[in-house]
């Protein structure tokens, strides 16, 4: 395998070659942990329960500008 002397690179083409080599991997290919596995269900969970909260950005916006006059 041949190396590369990644120093050489600009930042730009590392942040570059890192989404390359993120998009190559398939989801077999990252398995998450039983605690990302629960901290993920959790989160989804929070997510699920505050959606019926969650405000949608035209009325924020509304609001935003009827305030800014």
């Amino acid at each position: 395998m041949a190396t590369l002397d990644i120093s050489r690179l600009t930042p730009k083409e590392r942040l570059d070659l890192i989404g390359e080599l993120w998009d190559s991997l398939s989801a077999a290919d990252v398995q998450l942990t039983p605690a990302q596995v629960t901290e993920l269900d959790r989160r989804l969970a929070t997510f699920d329960a505050d959606r019926r909260e969650a405000i949608p950005w035209e009325d924020i916006d509304t609001e935003l500008d009827r305030r800014s006059r």
